[in-house]
């Protein structure tokens, strides 16, 4: 019989533990998550972890509101990532994240980090955060810079 009391490792109770890809994104019940760029070649698992996470769907382009955060699949044959970034903002409320998705590299279509480092200030978002959220996918948070009130 083993035991696993004191030795540090994680049990069911700890937060983390259980934290998924979504959790980890900081998606949550009731948030309006818009999704753009969606395609054959997109995550379905993190696509549902995400609906699962806002217990609801995500919405598209047309939705026309305001949302709390955008999921912008992103590929390197895309166009130009300025646009795409600024084109995301559009219905993204204040304080609201960009989670861009892109091919990680070695993959097909797989864009540079150096990419996306350059065009979000260009766009006028800042990158915070990445993270490992799926196999084929890597994920970087944008955000607009605070401003002076």
């Amino acid at each position: 019989m083993s035991s696993t009391a004191g030795t540090g490792a994680t049990s069911a109770t700890d937060p983390t533990a259980a934290s998924g890809p979504a959790q980890r994104m900081g998606f949550r019940a009731g948030m309006v998550v818009q999704e753009l760029g969606w395609d054959s070649d997109t995550d379905d698992a993190l696509r549902v972890a995400i609906e699962d996470a806002i217990d609801a769907d995500m919405v598209d382009g047309d939705y026309g509101n305001v949302v709390d955060a955008v999921l912008l699949w992103w590929r390197d044959d895309d166009g130009d990532l300025v646009d795409g970034l600024v084109d995301s903002l559009t219905d993204l409320v204040g304080g609201g994240a960009i989670w861009l998705l892109t091919p990680k590299i070695g993959r097909p279509n797989s864009v540079d980090a150096a990419d996306v480092a350059e065009a979000a200030p260009i766009a006028g978002l800042s990158q915070t955060t990445t993270a490992s959220v799926c196999k084929d996918w890597a994920a970087t948070k944008l955000v607009a810079p605070k401003t002076p009130a």
